[in-house]
């Protein structure tokens, strides 16, 4: 492609997101110093190249997924996006409540964006401050789990016999005098050996401390979305019911959602899956943009946008990156 086919293909796309109707060459030729046979032939090599193609109602063009990978891959002038002032983010997203912080990330991104907001939450447990056990019944122990940051996490065990509340606080004494600070994995591997010492009893309860501390999260509990009611207002979803249905599926089932922000938080900086072009997104004219955060340097989750392919990409980009850098500073122990 040369630069003129470039520049109206760039034209075409940004006038189809700004007005969600299809660009016909009359419309462009008032925007470049060509006639409208030389635009139509330029069109019509476009259309060859699979780039754009014109709806049935329609003598104008829409992008095809292909044209929107090509514009924001090669085409795409991004914006200066102004961060919020430094007390409002620290209100937004406290540094003190980590869950909090993540819940508040997803509502900011729906609506700075005006789409959905979704959040991969950080995975679980990896390690550990300190933890206590507490008798709940006869057969029932909860885990309290303290992370490092001042996470406070909950699990329920269910163990073989009725434990004395001595028992307990003994376990929960010496698993946090020998093991604070590690992960729950790091303690798998030196629990055969440093519980020899122990009561059979107690070597039990603890192993079936570190089972839970190592089990994946819940789906609901490490996906979070917010703003789906957002997508009603866009008329290509909403008009279009089949589409509406695959769509909130989607958010239902979380499976996918989950697969693209786990693939997307091993890359680096922001990614844009693009619906027809990325086998990531199942649906066709939904695209989602993800950057992924961390705490003190380590990745430790995704956050995104999911929205329509014909979305201002140079308004929401930054706005994800911006996200993306506040969570991890929210979370992080030094927070600029």
């Amino acid at each position: 492609m040369d630069d003129r086919a470039n520049a109206l293909l760039k034209a075409l796309i940004e006038r189809y997101i700004a007005d969600g109707q299809p660009v016909g060459s009359r419309t462009l030729s008032k925007m470049f110093d060509l006639s409208p046979a030389t635009i139509r032939n330029v069109m019509a090599d476009l259309e060859d190249l699979g780039l754009i193609h014109s709806p049935h109602t329609s003598a104008g063009r829409v992008p095809t997924p292909k044209g929107y990978r090509l514009f924001v891959d090669r085409l795409l002038a991004v914006q200066r996006f102004e961060v919020l002032p430094a007390s409002q983010v620290r209100q937004l997203l406290p540094a003190a409540e980590p869950g909090r912080a993540v819940n508040a990330a997803a509502a900011l991104l729906s609506n700075l964006s005006q789409f959905a907001g979704v959040v991969l939450a950080p995975k679980r447990a990896q390690v550990f401050r300190q933890i206590e056990f507490i008798r709940l019944s006869e057969k029932r122990v909860l885990l309290i789990i303290v992370t490092p940051d001042g996470d406070v996490q909950n699990r329920i065990l269910f163990v073989s016999r009725d434990y004395l509340d001595q028992e307990l606080q003994e376990a929960s004494n010496f698993f946090n005098q020998h093991f604070a600070g590690m992960s729950f994995e790091q303690v798998r591997v030196a629990i055969t050996e440093e519980l020899s010492s122990l009561q059979a009893d107690i070597s039990r309860l603890m192993q079936a401390a570190v089972e839970a501390g190592t089990a994946p999260a819940d789906t609901d509990e490490s996906l979070v979305i917010s703003g789906e009611s957002k997508l009603l207002d866009i008329s290509e979803i909403a008009s279009d019911m089949d589409r509406l249905r695959r769509m909130f599926a989607l958010f239902e089932k979380k499976t996918d959602l989950l697969q693209l922000l786990d693939v997307s938080s091993r890359a680096q900086g922001v990614q844009i899956y693009i619906g027809g072009d990325s086998q990531l997104v199942p649906l066709e004219d939904v695209s989602v943009i993800t950057a992924p955060y961390g705490v003190d340097g380590t990745v430790v989750g995704t956050l995104g946008v999911i929205g329509p392919s014909r979305m201002a990409y140079e308004r929401v980009i930054p706005i994800v990156d911006i996200t993306a850098r506040l969570l991890s500073n929210a979370l992080s122990h030094n927070q600029s």
